[in-house]
């Protein structure tokens, strides 16, 4: 799972009101190169909840990415090669999403959340 998804996962268990972001629990990384497209990144960056993405990127041991962004970064090439790189390349391969109100845990089974809520939490 990349931490472009995390970005845009949210607990849905009933009754919960602050279920973004998730928290993550690393088993496993994996970095999988793709290509660079700066195009994209420049897309993507108003879409992104950067708090959310800056604190997920720490959760997994990448200390590089900025606490605070303004989009004139976006024309720095150093800074979307370190975005790319975190947002991309490096992938949860096994783990879990936490809900930050409940606590639930959602496991992450070969890069996919299971999302899946029990009966009594629909």
């Amino acid at each position: 799972m990349r931490l472009l998804t995390h970005n845009m996962l949210t607990c849905n268990i009933k009754g919960v009101t602050k279920g973004f972001p998730l928290s993550i629990e690393v088993q496993k990384l994996e970095t999988k190169e793709t290509d660079f497209n700066p195009d994209f990144l420049k897309n993507i960056f108003p879409k992104l909840e950067w708090k959310a993405f800056h604190d997920a990127a720490l959760s997994v041991g990448l200390n590089d990415i900025p606490e605070q962004v303004d989009p004139v970064m976006l024309e720095d090439s150093e800074f979307l090669q370190k975005f790319h790189h975190a947002l991309l390349e490096v992938h949860l391969e096994e783990g879990a999403l936490i809900c930050p109100e409940t606590g639930r845990r959602f496991p992450v089974s070969k890069g996919v959340p299971n999302m899946l809520l029990h009966e009594d939490e629909v």
